[in-house]
């Protein structure tokens, strides 16, 4: 499994993590996690999310909260919430971050294979570095 950049729970009164909500971030999806003893996994890619909003109401503001809203071409999944998380504004910077590399990626990599290139491409591993080379 890929290295978790990000997680969190979803909390709920006095910001306490008292539920069954877990939220990860990885370098190309985002999985929820929700369930004790029926448990569900969603997962999202990055690139599939299209726009992202932070709500922090007064009682969210009062405990470090906020929700993050994610607009996403999800089929399974759609537009969903990641709600009453901690340190909601620096999570959806490095969320934000995440989703603008994946989709650099994505593009670059359609790109390249749109125009047929043939040689090396290279990955180096558990970064976002990537070369061409053309024969």
């Amino acid at each position: 499994m890929a290295e978790i950049k990000w997680k969190d729970r979803k909390r709920i009164i006095f910001g306490l993590p008292w539920t069954f909500t877990k939220y990860s971030l990885t370098e190309d999806r985002l999985f929820i996690s929700t369930g004790l003893l029926s448990t569900k996994e969603d997962e999202v890619r990055l690139y599939r999310i299209m726009d992202l909003s932070l709500e922090r109401k007064l009682w969210q503001r009062l405990f470090g909260l906020g929700t993050i809203k994610c607009c996403s071409a999800d089929k399974t999944l759609g537009d969903f919430e990641i709600k009453n998380i901690k340190d909601s504004k620096n999570a959806v910077a490095n969320i934000s971050v995440m989703i603008w590399m994946m989709t650099m990626m994505t593009m670059m990599w359609i790109q390249t294979s749109k125009l047929g290139y043939r040689g090396e491409t290279g990955c180096q591993t558990g970064s976002l570095f990537y070369y061409f080379r053309i024969e």
